[in-house]
């Protein structure tokens, strides 16, 4: 990565210069398909940028990373490439009031997804290429200003081996052997985009009458490999994108801008989607080969209504850098979920948010990488970590907080005057704030310096004073506390619900006010004289960003009554607040996962079902006592099969008890009976085990070693698809043993041959939790070999390697030590790779302590 990096002090002063008219894109990608003798590596790329300067004469740079450049010609000019290309960047001297720049050049198809990536479909030779840049990769692909403030229009021209299509953000045609690509409206260089190939292509459209009468139509098209058309439902995936566009059109005023609106479902994709105007690409996994549960449905539909937003939020009004990228980031991320819910058949959306999403966000803001939403970026490479959860869930969380604060209708005003204002334009946080405040009619400077401009999480606890009866409250009271090193306490507007349980033996809410919280103690007035509560929910309905905290009566009536709170909403609520209090090791980990035991067989949503096994499992892993994780992993298998036989025959429910098993499986019995279902020896009554389902099974026979080389190579022959590959990857290097484990090393930090995708499967198949003796070894070999990667590897590889391979199955005390002496052994190693090693570390310490919380405890309080 050495030349790569762009600094926001570089991009102002550019930018400063600077202004572009227009690109003319030539791509020749007839090598795509190899001539036989070996993988081709490289692409014809002309450009020809028109672009102003404001001090004639001055010098500055267009950027590149190519393996070579054929020549360069500036107004008419032709300079050396030898002299004025450095590998990442060409220099311009004596530049002109307005100035035509060209550049002919060899660029590199990736493997790691990062710019023109070209993948071939193991099951039919098939090559497909698309384009991936956010932050700064479309210089991979053509010389460009590679930064958002610099937008103009585009034409891209492709010439592509017979037989192939081709799309781009515009319209394109086939004329004379090359597709020509109708031109661009002002966009940011990182969402232009190239898709190219046999592509199974499937059309729809979309029309609306526009309240002035006219008629706008978007021609629709949605696209995946071959391979995968069989499984490709592109009818539900068509009609969550014309729910969203009629739910943004209605609420936005602002007619869609791009033209027509393609969506590509592509392999080995680094991200969940990209919000390229008129072609959004999204990872395949989103195309399902077997049966998931409607909580998948829920996320690909989120994700497409996510990716629409962006054609407002950061395609049509994009940040100045990096700094903002909240701006476009935290709005999709809201305007997903409040679309879902207002537009689609997934109207309990918000559940999910609290559940799944904020758990990412609270993760986030605990790290000591925490940032304000407004965050600071210095370069490229601290862009490309702040796509987090503090950018997107807390973001979108806080915005959340916003529409609580300022009402929906304002909020809404101030989107639509904020597109019209700042159209094919670059904004900053004032921008946005300035709206707000006129159609709110509230100061926004103060709310905007406590929830955008700080960092850390509200912890916010109920106090509840009763009568000298003891029946009714005398005075209820919320507590906010902030941690030491993010001390703000923020105004927060929140619902308190009071909850009891009924004759019936439900636990209902009983009473509900909205107030606001601000300062360390705020006394809800309106509450006194209320009957007593059982369980006092602060934060009921979710409108604020916080952590949950209980009253010891509230907590009490939690371990006993959990599964009898009725509402949906305030259930995910409370197992996201235990879930909280389990990783600060406030809640013994093995008191939690008896509350998965007790209650989770009674979770309705099926989305949090999922995330509670998800959560019971890192509990067992992570924060359980390692002297009680085998008796705890016996309980969660022991339990995980007695709901998968309790589940309804063929239900959502028993699919996701099944794949739990199969994750928390490691006694002989347990992997026998996976065994059985995968021979058909044995049979669940309405549980099809498709050929998804029998990779689930495979994983942990492989990492237990009953499942060899023999067995999975028959698996693959049998599911022969990139797919297959993946899931045939991970579990081979999930064997326990030591000379798998050494080839896996091998093949993912000293070698670079292998794509992303197979990369990213191999680290998940190298590090299990029950081979801690086994990996031990690559703890020291991890600190020797992190620096080296991170300079040698794309970025993308080296976050990969650095946060997949740090030792933390290696939880103990001397792991802590050497990750200390790593980091004051490098303190001038890059701050992107330093801060990956201090979260990991905080993950590390994080466990560590949690693990002595439930150490402390004791398996009949637990699980009593």
């Amino acid at each position: 990565m050495p030349g790569e990096n762009l600094s926001r002090d570089e991009a102002r002063e550019r930018a400063a210069l600077l202004s572009v008219d227009g690109y003319d894109v030539f791509l020749d990608l007839r090598s795509a398909v190899g001539d036989g003798n070996g993988e081709p590596r490289t692409f014809r790329s002309v450009t020809t940028v028109r672009f102003r300067c404001t001090e004639p004469g001055a010098s500055s740079f267009a950027d590149l990373i190519a393996p070579g450049v054929t020549s360069v010609s500036l107004n008419g000019r032709d300079l050396d490439p030898g002299e004025v290309f450095d590998g990442s960047r060409i220099a311009l001297e004596d530049l002109a009031a307005e100035n035509e720049l060209v550049v002919d050049a060899q660029c590199a198809y990736s493997r790691t997804g990062e710019g023109m990536h070209r993948f071939v479909d193991p099951e039919d030779g098939e090559v497909y290429l698309y384009t991936q840049y956010e932050p700064a990769d479309s210089r991979r692909v053509f010389a460009n200003f590679e930064q958002p403030d610099l937008k103009a229009p585009y034409r891209f021209e492709v010439r592509a081996p017979e037989g192939w299509t081709v799309w781009s953000n515009g319209a394109g045609e086939l004329t004379d052997g090359v597709w020509r690509f109708a031109e661009t409206k002002p966009i940011s260089t990182y969402i232009t985009c190239v898709v190219a190939g046999r592509y199974h292509y499937v059309t729809d459209s979309y029309t609306r009458t526009l309240d002035d009468g006219t008629k706008l139509e978007i021609p629709l098209g949605a696209m995946c490999r071959r391979g995968l058309a069989p499984h490709f439902d592109a009818a539900d995936v068509f009609l969550v994108t014309k729910q969203g566009l009629d739910f943004f059109h209605d609420h936005f005023d602002y007619p869609y801008p791009f033209g027509k609106y393609d969506q590509a479902f592509v392999p080995e994709y680094n991200l969940g989607a990209m919000e390229n105007p008129g072609l959004v690409t999204f990872r395949e996994e989103y195309i399902f080969r077997g049966k998931v549960t409607q909580a998948s449905y829920e996320a690909r539909a989120n994700v497409i209504l996510h990716e629409m937003a962006h054609m407002w939020f950061g395609d049509l009004v994009t940040m100045v850098w990096w700094d903002d990228l909240w701006l476009k980031e935290s709005f999709a991320d809201f305007m997903g979920t409040f679309a879902n819910v207002g537009a689609t058949r997934f109207k309990d959306a918000w559940i999910t948010f609290a559940n799944r999403r904020k758990a990412w966000a609270y993760r986030a803001d605990q790290l000591p990488s925490t940032h304000p939403i407004t965050a600071d970026i210095r370069d490229l490479q601290d862009a490309k970590l702040n796509f987090d959860g503090i950018t997107y869930a807390k973001g979108a969380s806080v915005l959340k907080q916003l529409v609580a604060y300022v009402g929906q209708d304002a909020f809404l005003e101030g989107a639509r005057r904020y597109f019209k204002r700042n159209a094919y334009g670059n904004t900053r946080l004032g921008d946005l704030l300035s709206v707000l405040a006129e159609t709110s009619g509230r100061d926004m400077t103060g709310w905007s310096r406590s929830w955008l401009q700080t960092a850390g999480v509200n912890s916010l606890t109920p106090q509840v004073l009763l009568d000298t009866t003891g029946g009714r409250i005398a005075e209820l009271a919320v507590v906010q506390e902030a941690p030491e090193a993010h001390p703000t306490l923020r105004p927060h507007r929140v619902a308190v619900g009071l909850y009891r349980r009924t004759p019936a033996g439900t636990l209902e809410r009983y009473a509900r006010v909205e107030t606001d919280v601000d300062g360390p103690r705020t006394v809800v007035a309106e509450l006194a004289g209320a009957e007593a509560p059982e369980l006092v929910l602060v934060n009921d309905d979710d409108l604020t960003f916080c952590k949950i905290r209980f009253d010891e009566t509230s907590l009490a009536t939690l371990r006993a009554h959990l599964g009898e709170l009725t509402d949906p909403l305030a259930r995910a609520l409370c197992w996201s607040a235990l879930w909280n209090l389990t990783r600060d090791g406030l809640l013994p980990a093995r008191e939690f996962i008896g509350l998965v035991l007790r209650f989770a067989g009674r979770e309705s949503d099926i989305g949090v079902l999922q995330m509670l096994h998800a959560w019971a499992d890192s509990a067992l892993t992570h924060y359980a006592a390692p002297a009680w994780r085998e008796t705890g992993g016996q309980l969660l298998a022991e339990g995980a099969l007695r709901e998968l036989r309790a589940a309804g025959p063929g239900s959502e429910h028993q699919l996701a008890w099944a794949r739990f098993f199969a994750a928390v499986a490691a006694a002989g019995p347990d992997l026998k009976l996976l065994e059985e279902l995968l021979d058909g020896t044995t049979e669940v009554e309405g549980l099809t085990v498709d050929q998804e389902l029998r990779w689930a099974f495979l994983e942990p026979l492989a990492a237990h070693g009953a499942a060899d080389e023999s067995v999975l190579a028959a698996e693959l022959a049998r599911d022969d698809t990139a797919s297959g590959k993946r899931h045939q990857v991970r579990c081979l290097a999930a064997r326990p043993s030591a000379a798998v484990k050494a080839q896996a090393w091998a093949q993912v930090v000293e070698a670079d041959t292998l794509s992303n995708a197979l990369v990213e499967a191999t680290i998940a198949g190298f590090g299990q939790p029950s081979q801690r003796e086994l990996t031990a070894p690559y703890a020291q070999l991890y600190f020797a070999a992190i620096e080296r990667v991170w300079r040698e590897r794309s970025i993308q590889i080296g976050m990969d390697v650095v946060r997949g391979l740090f030792p933390v199955f290696q939880d103990r005390p001397e792991t802590l030590e050497a990750t200390d002496a790593w980091l004051a052994a490098h303190e001038d190693a890059a701050p992107a790779l330093r801060r990956l090693v201090l979260e990991a570390r905080d993950d590390l310490a994080r466990a560590l302590g949690a693990q002595a919380c439930d150490a402390a405890t004791s398996d009949r309080r637990a699980l009593a």
